[in-house]
C-alpha cells in the first residue's frame, strides 16, 4: 500500500507518536486475528464487544471531544438499536427480514429523538442541555422497565437465533451452486460465528475511518471551532445550532448501529 493511499484512508490524521502508532497496530492485529489467537467462547465474546464499543466511544467522541457537547442520553440510543432488533425478531421471528425491520425502525426513532433534542436543547447553555439529556435518558429507562409485555422489563428480551450462512448461501444461489459455495467456503474455512464477528469488525473499522474523515473535513473543522469558541464561530457566519444538531444526530445513529450489532 502506497503512502498516498494510506494517507487518504487515515485522512492525513496520523497518531501523535510512534508508541501510540505501535499500540494501535497491535490492537488492530489482535482484533483482526483474535478469533484464531484467543480460542474460547468468552474471549470470542469479549472481542466482539470491543468492536461494538469502539463504535460507541468513537461516536460519543464526535460530540464530546470535537464539539464539546455533554450528553447523558448516548446509551439510550445504544439501547434503541438493541431493543429495535430484539423486539422485531420477537414479533416477526428469526431471520434477516426481521433484523432489517428492526434496524430501520431503530434508526428512524433515533433520528427523530436526536433531532428533537437538538432543536429543543442546543440553543441553551451546555449544562442545561446535559440536564435535559439526563432527564430524557431516565424517562427512557423507566419506560423500558415498566413496559414489561413489550420490552421484557428488567429481564430483557431473548433474541431467537438465525443462520448467517444460510442467508448468504440463499443470496448466492440455491441448489448445487449454493450448496457448493456453502461446502467450499463456510463449512471448511469459517463458521457462522466467525463470519458475524468479522462483519462486526469490518463495520467498526469502517465507522472509525468514516469519523476520522468527518472530523478532518470542513464540517469537522467547524465542530472544532464551535468547541473552542462558539461565539466566534457564530460571528464568522456559521450556523452553530445546525452543526451541533448534525453532530448529535450522527452520533446517535452510530450509537444505534452499535446497539444493533450488540
Amino acid at each position: 500500500m502506497s503512502n498516498g493511499m494510506f494517507n487518504r484512508i487515515l485522512s492525513g490524521d496520523y497518531p501523535r507518536s510512534r508508541a501510540l502508532s505501535a499500540l494501535l497496530v497491535l490492537i488492530g492485529v489482535c482484533l483482526a486475528l483474535g478469533p484464531f489467537l484467543f480460542p474460547g467462547v468468552r474471549a470470542f465474546s469479549m472481542l466482539g464487544m470491543i468492536c461494538v464499543f469502539i463504535i460507541v466511544v468513537a461516536s460519543y467522541d464526535l460530540m464530546l471531544g470535537y464539539t464539546h457537547i455533554v450528553s447523558f442520553a448516548h446509551t439510550m440510543f445504544f439501547g434503541i438499536g438493541a431493543y429495535g432488533v430484539a423486539m422485531s425478531t420477537d414479533a416477526f421471528g428469526s431471520g434477516f427480514g426481521a433484523v432489517f425491520i428492526g434496524i430501520g425502525g431503530a434508526v428512524v426513532m433515533s433520528i427523530l429523538l436526536s433531532l428533537l433534542l437538538g432543536l429543543l436543547s442546543l440553543r441553551v447553555k451546555a449544562i442545561f442541555f446535559a440536564l435535559v439529556t439526563l432527564a430524557v435518558a431516565f424517562a427512557f429507562l423507566s419506560l423500558v422497565t415498566q413496559l414489561y409485555n413489550i420490552t421484557g422489563g428488567e429481564d430483557g428480551l431473548a433474541v431467537p437465533g438465525f443462520s448467517v450462512i444460510d442467508f448468504i448461501t440463499g443470496v448466492v444461489g440455491q441448489g448445487s451452486i449454493g450448496q457448493a459455495f456453502n461446502d467450499a467456503v463456510f463449512e471448511v474455512r469459517v463458521s457462522g460465528r466467525h463470519l458475524m464477528y468479522y462483519i462486526t469488525f469490518a463495520i467498526s473499522l469502517g465507522v472509525f475511518l468514516f469519523l476520522l474523515r468527518m472530523v478532518n473535513s470542513p464540517f469537522g473543522r467547524v465542530l472544532q471551532a464551535i468547541r473552542e469558541n462558539e461565539f466566534r464561530a457564530q460571528a464568522l457566519g456559521y450556523r452553530t445550532v445546525f452543526y451541533r444538531t448534525a453532530a448529535v444526530i450522527v452520533s446517535a445513529v452510530l450509537a444505534t448501529l452499535a446497539g444493533v450489532l450488540f
